[in-house]
């Protein structure tokens, strides 16, 4: 199969690349790689597809939030992180579906904050959450057979940075995380969220 990508150079992109890669011919993209997309803009998403082609599966593992304390976030920092987070993923889903062969898939990226809230997390709980509720809504509507999932993991071992804003999470390994795009790229599943952590 041939797999999209997108968020490639980060961790989980890098999770998800490689253990793709091991089964599959995987196309890397990003903000600056040599297939790049800014999934902030819709064209930039467009001419991606444009250059890349027919896929059999798309991988978004991208999206920034802000981290503040809820009495310091702004409405401007709501829509900052859902235009990101949220409207880059379900845009990509929008303007990819085209491009997705018969029976392929979509998988997104949410995150533990969804099920678990930490202090200076509410904008990614909002974000994680409404991608969760997309993937289970759009499952029922895209066309051709064609699946979505998300994988929604904890924080990443890897990660080390930001594991104190953590505390008491499991941390999971990037193996695992790779594990869990191969399940929803290579499974039968269909509006389903795979928690890790």
């Amino acid at each position: 199969m041939k797999v999209l990508v997108i968020g490639a150079t980060g961790l989980l992109g890098t999770a998800a690349a490689t253990a793709l890669d091991a089964r599959h011919e995987v196309i890397q993209a990003s903000r600056s790689g040599d297939v790049q997309v800014d999934l902030a803009d819709a064209e930039s998403i467009s001419a991606m597809f444009e250059t890349v082609g027919k896929v059999d599966a798309v991988v978004a593992c991208t999206g920034v939030v802000p981290f503040k304390p809820l009495a310091e976030l702004t409405a401007g920092d709501f829509e900052a992180g859902v235009a990101d987070k949220v409207l880059g993923q379900v845009n990509l889903v929008l303007l990819g579906t085209p491009y997705v062969n018969d029976g392929g898939s979509f998988t997104l990226t949410t995150g533990v904050l969804a099920r678990e809230p930490i202090n200076t997390g509410v904008a990614a709980s909002l974000a994680n959450g409404a991608l969760e509720s997309f993937v289970m809504a759009a499952a029922a509507e895209l066309p051709r057979g064609i699946r979505i999932n998300a994988v929604s993991p904890s924080v990443l071992e890897d990660a080390t940075g930001y594991h104190d804003f953590f505390p008491g999470f499991a941390k999971i390994s990037s193996e695992d995380v790779g594990r869990a795009y191969v399940k929803s790229v290579d499974g039968i599943q269909n509006g389903r969220v795979f928690p890790l952590g």
